[in-house]
């Protein structure tokens, strides 16, 4: 497994009269070719051996898919509902353990692009975060290797109940999604290397 943080782990605090956000970046290099990794990213939520990993993902349903006749594009968007964000005195001050998000997701199998955005779409008086994540051959090695460019922002609502702490709850969110990260990565690595042994003929 090869990881490399963009560049090595990105922050970001934008401090104004109105609005504080963090951000980060992390780049990740899959060994697999973009075909392998992004039906990996498809299954990542479905297979139920994953569940106990990703525990913090309570359901996933897909409300919406299209292909684009002309573009050939896939567009899928799907509802996700998970732990609230943040540590228990944040799901104890806003009242709510759970938090309800929406991903769209781009896929344009011609140009080998797979594009996912995810934004929460309750407690959004508290706190807004998106994610955004992208897959693309590695250019390195195009056809054998996917890189992997994620892209998290964390803004507390500036006048909600939680402004006066906005730094910590932002800085402890933002750790709880690196460690959300890693898990992710776990689960593709270890699908990637099923649907590889797969297509060998070989069980795991």
């Amino acid at each position: 497994m090869h990881t490399v943080m963009w560049p090595e782990l990105l922050f970001f605090i934008y401090k104004t009269a109105f609005v504080m956000v963090k951000a980060y970046a992390q780049e990740h290099i899959y060994k697999h070719p973009w075909e392998r990794v992004t039906s990996a990213s498809w299954r990542k939520f479905a297979d139920p051996e994953n569940k106990r990993t990703l525990s913090h993902i309570l359901e996933v349903d897909t409300l919406n898919r299209k292909l684009d006749p002309l573009s050939g594009k896939l567009y899928t968007t799907r509802a996700l509902t998970i732990h609230a964000p943040g540590p228990w005195f944040v799901r104890k001050i806003i009242g709510q353990d759970i938090c309800h998000c929406v991903e769209s997701t781009v896929v344009d199998a011609q140009s080998k692009s797979m594009q996912l955005t995810t934004r929460n779409v309750s407690l959004q008086k508290f706190i807004e975060v998106e994610e955004k994540i992208r897959y693309d051959p590695h250019p390195d090695n195009p056809t054998g290797w996917t890189i992997c460019r994620q892209e998290t922002s964390i803004r507390i609502k500036p006048l909600s109940t939680l402004a006066s702490m906005a730094e910590k709850v932002e800085q402890r969110c933002a750790e709880r999604f690196m460690q959300n990260s890693v898990k992710g990565r776990e689960v593709m690595e270890r699908i990637c290397k099923y649907l590889e042994a797969e297509s060998s003929g070989m069980a795991l």
